[in-house]
């Protein structure tokens, strides 16, 4: 039967392992069993962010050398950007055993993790509903794999997606295509947006049936109260890893979520911890983002009109410090680019907890 945990080590650098290691070396993580690893870097979580490449190709060597006999890839999501508060980490995800519908479900489900990734997307397709599709699927496979049986039992589906570089948009344009658009920064948005739907219809929380292309960041009733997408040049498909619960999983790990109305709703995190004040909070998954209307509860902000710092790192400063004041602990992973994950302005903030014997 599937037992899934969850760690987190901190970092000093982007490739600084030492806590990982010593992690490993106390048991406390068997590299064998590792399946994915969430990453906060201390990058500008923009284009030329490159604390996220860097970071995996630490992980990528590290466990290249520490778990000789494992066969299945790591599913490695790097989100840059730790401003303000926001520390360092990574958080380790672990599987041991799998799915099988042979297996005799269990009274309480426990945490239940599926991966799968989408095949490369060229350029013309990021940000369209190509992609939409291909996470779609990919979404539903990961459930799949998972054990997860109902739509109500995925609590957080984080997405690592491509983005558009300048030598993207060239050579579509050699090959008479267009891009979604040509501004780099902007197809971030485009592809965590594309992303986001994509795992909304997976849930049918989006119909599919009258989806447009123009729907991606225009029609921001469209939504999903789960998904957490992160854009990076690092790679040219997504990486999808499902959080769940399931009946036919066994362990003391669970995940449960709530939706933040907008950037300073500290109460959903609140609700969640009196939910479940029994349990431990082991890691707290958030997303973030400047409303696009530009206001908040009827005020103006400014995150959009600044063009020497980026809405997103805006937005993930205060995010940030609304829920680490809530939790006490600011080691927790909180995305920028919310688009299409929450209404606008808020986004899904889930809790992994960890039951008291």
């Amino acid at each position: 039967m599937m037992k899934c945990t969850v760690n987190r080590v901190p970092s000093r650098s982007p490739n600084d392992l030492v806590s990982l290691e010593q992690a490993i070396k106390e048991g406390v993580i068997d590299p064998q069993d590792v399946v994915a690893v969430l990453g906060k870097t201390e990058g500008n979580g923009c284009v030329n962010d490159f604390t996220r490449g860097y970071a995996v190709l630490a992980l990528k060597q590290f466990f290249s050398e520490n778990r000789k006999d494992s066969t299945f890839p790591i599913s490695y999501v790097m989100s840059g950007g730790t401003e303000g508060i926001l520390s360092p980490h990574f958080t380790v995800v672990s599987r041991k055993g799998a799915y099988s519908p042979s297996e005799v479900r269990k009274d309480q489900k426990s945490l239940a993790i599926g991966v799968a990734k989408t095949a490369d997307f060229l350029p013309e397709e990021i940000g369209r509903l190509a992609q939409v599709d291909e996470v779609a699927a990919a979404v539903q496979r990961a459930i799949a794999e998972a054990g997860i049986e109902s739509a109500a039992d995925v609590h957080f589906v984080q997405i690592k997606c491509p983005l558009l570089t300048s030598e993207d948009v060239q050579d579509a344009q050699n090959r008479a295509h267009s891009t979604v658009t040509e501004d780099t920064y902007k197809s971030m948005g485009y592809s965590r947006g594309a992303s986001a739907i994509g795992a909304a219809i997976a849930l049918g929380e989006v119909d599919r049936a009258e989806l447009k292309d123009t729907d991606i960041c225009g029609s921001w009733q469209l939504f999903s109260n789960v998904a957490s997408t992160s854009a990076g040049s690092e790679l040219a498909y997504c990486e999808v890893i499902v959080f769940g619960n399931s009946a036919y999983a066994e362990g003391p790990y669970f995940i449960a979520h709530d939706v933040m109305k907008d950037a300073i709703d500290a109460a959903a995190l609140k609700r969640l911890l009196v939910s479940h004040s029994d349990s431990e909070m082991v890691q707290v998954l958030a997303k973030a983002e400047a409303d696009p209307t530009g206001f908040i509860r009827g005020n103006r902000h400014t995150m959009l009109d600044d063009s020497d710092i980026n809405h997103t790192r805006h937005a993930r400063a205060v995010v940030g410090g609304v829920l680490a004041s809530v939790c006490g602990d600011p080691m927790i992973y909180v995305s920028g680019g919310a688009e299409h994950q929450g209404p606008p302005g808020g986004g899904p903030v889930a809790v992994v907890f960890k039951r008291k014997e």
